[in-house]
């Protein structure tokens, strides 16, 4: 089979413009993600680094099919107690609309939101990263299962799909777990959705490159430090400090 990005029918895009324009997507058609497609993204993932390059990184599939209901409105309903929660603490309930009377970003952020735990359910294909441990839990043990899931993000665009990264498992893991039989030694890492975007990719807005880079000592701006000319930038989410 082959396996070359991007697939055949999209607009071929180069690695760096890939990496400046993957939006996490939350809207979907009804378009169904084929058997092709999801081989591709999967082998894209499976080309990932990991630790002592032991590849235990592991990905349960699950499509809009009659099996895979019960995690999916298992996930939905984590979906819901994330997002009610994260709705209250930073605010999201309380948005407003700006002066020319359309809405804010936090507003907008909102909307989409509500629309994509109304339909988490229903998204077009759900994937669990897992990573088998093959010792005790470490903090850097993430290292060795979420490059796998950039690289499935960054393959989707590719092709023309789209996809979100999510913690939604994690209050329903639990149940999750027995369900899928997942067993106890198995990292569960994330909750990731993926289909045919109802609206585009397009340029990511960040903050500008020189909130992020320090040289020589903490806090220390180097004068390289520059965005490329036409960059935007964004303000939306919940207030950082540094």
């Amino acid at each position: 089979m082959d396996h070359a990005l991007p697939h055949s029918g999209h607009q071929e895009i180069g690695l760096l413009d890939g990496l400046a324009t993957t939006r996490a997507i939350r809207r979907y058609t009804d378009a169904e993600v084929t058997d092709e497609q999801l081989n591709q993204v999967l082998f894209a993932a499976s080309r990932a680094p990991s630790g002592s390059n032991r590849q235990l990184f592991r990905f349960i599939v699950l499509r809009d099919d009659d099996a895979s209901k019960p995690a999916r409105e298992l996930l939905a309903q984590g979906a819901r107690k994330i997002w009610g929660a994260k709705k209250t603490a930073d605010k999201y309930d309380r948005t407003s609309s700006t002066e020319s009377g359309a809405l804010s970003p936090k507003a907008r952020m909102a909307a989409t939101m509500e629309h994509y735990v109304d339909n988490f359910a229903a998204a077009p294909v759900i994937i669990l990263p897992c990573l088998i441990r093959h010792r005790d839990p470490t903090p850097t043990e993430g290292a060795s299962v979420y490059p796998a899931v950039q690289n499935l993000l960054l393959a989707a665009r590719a092709i023309g799909l789209g996809g979100a990264l999510t913690s939604m498992h994690l209050p329903v893991e639990a149940e999750l777990r027995e369900l899928l039989g997942i067993p106890d030694e198995v990292l569960l890492a994330a909750t990731m959705t993926l289909g045919q975007p109802q609206g585009s990719h397009g340029p990511v807005r960040r903050q500008p490159l020189s909130h992020f880079v320090f040289e020589s000592t903490w806090g220390a701006q180097p004068a390289w430090v520059e965005d490329p000319p036409g960059t935007t930038f964004t303000q939306a989410g919940p207030p950082t400090t540094n």
